[in-house]
């Protein structure tokens, strides 16, 4: 995997999105800071995937558009897309009967051309994903019988294995146990500090957020509410705003980022503490 990149800039500009008549969001403007690891967080049904699709030009804009180093992604042919950004989407379906690392080998294809055969590149790339994502055991296995988690890890070693400057990830710890999760998580930061990659990542756990991400886009009802450093969006108060959920932040005494404790409903004193 090459240790030298370049982060695009992405950006979306008077975005309107939607699924046939309903409109998720309305005129959004969102830039992603080049070289970050950014994560976008909020409730469900924010328009948290939504926007990352938007962004993946899987969901045609009503109007708006979104750029890549200042072209809109709607122009690029999708070769040339795919080179550039990688997304690993909520749910992938893999063809029956392909193998773990047939499925990530398919991560080339963008850089696959008529008269261009397989080359020690393409096989170097595919042999890094699978270690970084810890599945070179199962290379030989179908992926069906794999379970949820190694599947997941699959797909984001496919995605690895795209060698783009610029990823995209819904949800990526979905399936994952917290070692894993943890795990993919650091790897997402490694990618960042080390090899210069862009990450968008849509997460649930705020304190994962907190303690990978440099940059977080808050979002509530298909609008950004917030965005910054985890110190200046991870807030009681947008906790219980965006979330309605009263909280207490502490700081992390590992990573020292902002740390969410729940308060709970209160609860009556039973009999034993009468």
């Amino acid at each position: 995997m090459s240790t030298t990149t370049i982060a695009p800039l992405l950006s979306a500009e008077g975005l309107t999105v939607g699924y046939e008549q309903r409109i998720i969001s309305e005129n959004l403007n969102v830039r992603i800071p080049d070289g970050s690891f950014t994560v976008i967080v909020g409730p469900n049904a924010c328009g948290k995937s939504t926007l990352l699709r938007a962004l993946a030009r899987l969901v045609r804009p009503r109007s708006g558009q979104v750029l890549l180093d200042g072209k809109s992604v709607a122009s690029l042919p999708a070769k040339e897309l795919a080179r550039r950004l990688g997304l690993l989407p909520q749910s992938s379906i893999a063809p029956d009967g392909i193998t773990v690392a047939d499925l990530v080998a398919r991560g080339r294809y963008p850089h696959q051309k008529l008269l261009r055969q397989w080359s020690a590149q393409d096989e170097a790339a595919v042999a890094d994903a699978m270690q970084a994502t810890g599945i070179t055991p199962l290379s030989g296995r179908l992926v069906d019988e794999l379970s949820g988690g190694q599947r997941q890890r699959v797909w984001v070693a496919m995605v690895l294995a795209q060698q783009t400057p610029l990823l995209l990830l819904d949800e990526p710890t979905t399936f994952l146990d917290i070692a894993h999760q943890i795990e993919l998580l650091e790897l997402c930061r490694d990618l960042n500090r080390d090899k210069g990659h862009t990450l968008v990542a849509v997460l649930h756990d705020l304190n994962h957020a907190s303690r990978y991400a440099n940059n977080i886009i808050a979002m509530t009802d298909g609008a950004v509410v917030a965005e910054g450093a985890p110190s200046d969006v991870i807030t009681e108060a947008l906790v219980e705003d965006v979330f309605g959920l009263p909280c207490r932040i502490i700081e992390d005494p590992v990573s020292g980022t902002p740390l969410v404790v729940p308060l709970g409903r209160p609860h009556s004193m039973d009999s034993r503490t009468r």
